[in-house]
């Protein structure tokens, strides 16, 4: 996975007025949690600029004004509800022996088969939560809908690896192929790709609902 740097300062204090006097300089206050105990710093806020208001998914090195460095995730950020202003932020030490959690973009290619008669593509999940070694987590998941038919849908269960474990049911729906009014019938006679096709759990709780 694609990494940027962040640079700051330990913070000595960690009360209500250093971090107002912090908020007021454009900086932000940060905690590193993973390691033997939690290390505050703090920011510019522009810092962000390439982890926050970006689609792609990131690891973060850390280096710290007293040559600390550290390797970690972004795991949590609060915004100020009036102004959006970055007022807070958490991350979490990587280890390359533990698993972590980071939301991973989805990129579709190929113009789905479904769309090209008519249909409309629903994207549903662009972003998916995995769970892996620092090593093994990937900076984005791709999907070619270029098979897709009208009524097809790929489910999380189609897109399994064992590079890295999925954290959503098997039966989500990442994208979908659905009919239009403008939608003309597919006369070929190749049978229904897996991706019409509805994962076991789901189609024995249609099948329940139907009786």
């Amino acid at each position: 996975m694609k990494s940027i740097t962040i640079q700051g300062v330990k913070r000595e204090s960690v009360g209500k007025a250093a971090t107002r006097a912090l908020r007021n300089a454009d900086q932000v206050p940060c905690v590193v949690y993973g390691g033997n105990e939690p290390l505050h710093f703090s920011t510019d806020e522009k810092s962000f600029k390439n982890l926050v208001y970006t689609p792609e998914a990131h690891t973060v090195n850390l280096e710290l004004a007293d040559g600390t460095k550290v390797a970690a995730i972004l795991q949590d950020i609060q915004f100020h509800p009036v102004t959006d202003k970055i007022i807070h932020a958490d991350f979490f030490q990587l280890h390359d022996d533990k698993a972590v959690a980071i939301d991973v973009p989805v990129r579709l290619t190929g113009r789905a088969r479904g769309v090209v008669n008519g249909g409309v593509l629903r994207f549903n999940m662009r972003k998916l939560k995995v769970k892996a070694v620092p090593a093994n987590l990937p900076d984005e998941i791709v999907i070619d809908v270029t098979p897709m038919r009208i009524g097809n849908k790929k489910y999380v269960e189609s897109i399994r690896t064992e590079d890295y474990t999925i954290l959503h049911p098997d039966n989500a729906v990442i994208v979908a192929i659905r009919t239009s009014r403008t939608a003309v019938a597919d006369t070929d006679d190749e049978e229904e790709t897996a991706e019409g096709e509805a994962p076991a759990a789901e189609a024995a709780s249609e099948e329940g609902a139907a009786e």
